[in-house]
């Protein structure tokens, strides 16, 4: 099969059918064949009949209905599960994604080499105040720390390869970040294509402004992970040890300084006088605490199932 495009959604019935129409002329016109899955996040305004007539007229629909709303990243998860295309490209179900674009993103994976392009949606139409300055505080915030120079991480609209879905696992809030997640499983030839950004035509945008501030959390999270998922003794262990040294080197210093002012006569303090003791002990016990932490997270890396899960690229 050429392509697949999976369709997460939450209460869209109204643009799915026109949705279907635009994907299905864009793939005949090239005469590809193609798989669409429709994954419907516990919609309550009878989006699910709709998938349903869709499927009864059109064999290339398929649907997944969850019982109850899980999450974008549990809908893009199971449909990349079930994936079959060569090409993966997902698209969200409000008609702000053109299928017109799919063409130019599949050339650019399969010509241009890349495993994954994400799209830019450059001229947004949505509120400046509530999305935009949002957006691009955030992507910048997410280039920063990710290395990857996307304008548009979080946009809808991506295509890849077909191993690249099978290789990355999306969870709680985590599909803003598939690039990234493609990047640390090795798949470093991510691209970006420029695309059309449409008005919403029907129903109301389901993401607030706590999106930002638990995207932020998220990466962080995968930050870490990537980093020491599989070696933290090397972050808690190196950390407890600078607090470590840092309280004992205050506490020699508090001691010596003392005797050293006891032995010539000279006015001294007690060292339990000294706030400066309390935090070099505090530092001590802090330090130790997460030379332990370290030392647990270690044990517990090496005992997890996935400790040695390489993606191997090829084999000869």
């Amino acid at each position: 099969m050429d392509i697949s495009v999976i369709v997460p959604l939450l209460n869209e019935r109204e643009s799915l059918p026109e949705l279907r129409e635009r994907i299905a002329a864009v793939m005949q016109a090239h005469g590809w064949s193609y798989e669409i899955l429709m994954i419907d996040d516990g919609s309550t305004d009878g989006s699910w009949d709709c998938i349903r007539e869709l499927s009864a007229t059109d064999p290339n629909v398929h649907g997944i209905r969850f019982r109850r709303n899980y999450g974008k990243s549990a809908a893009l998860f199971c449909g990349f599960e079930r994936a079959q295309g060569d090409i993966v490209v997902t698209m969200d179900a409000d008609l702000q994604d053109d299928p017109a674009e799919i063409p130019e993103l599949r050339r650019m994976i399969i010509e241009d080499g890349y495993d994954l392009v994400s799209g830019w949606k450059k001229h947004r139409k949505d509120n400046a105040v509530t999305k935009n300055l949002p957006s691009k505080l955030y992507n910048a915030t997410a280039r920063r720390v990710t290395g990857i120079k996307l304008h548009d991480m979080n946009c809808g609209l991506k295509a890849y390869r077909n191993e690249v879905v099978k290789s990355v696992e999306v969870y709680g809030e985590m599909h803003r970040y598939i690039p990234y997640l493609a990047k640390n499983a090795g798949f470093t030839r991510i691209g970006e294509k420029q695309v059309h950004h449409e008005k919403r035509k029907y129903g109301k945008s389901k993401f607030g402004l706590e999106r930002f501030v638990n995207g932020f959390l998220d990466l962080q999270s995968l930050w870490f992970l990537s980093k020491f998922g599989k070696k933290p003794m090397h972050f808690f262990g190196t950390t407890g040890l600078l607090m470590f040294l840092a309280g004992f080197v205050m506490t020699v210093w508090i001691i010596a300084s003392k005797l050293v002012n006891q032995a010539n006569g000279l006015k001294f303090r007690a060292v339990t006088d000294q706030p400066l003791f309390y935090l070099a002990l505090l530092a001590v016990v802090l330090g130790v605490m997460l030379f332990l932490a370290g030392l647990l997270g270690e044990m517990v890396a090496r005992s997890a199932p996935e400790r040695n899960s390489y993606n191997i690229k090829e084999e000869l």
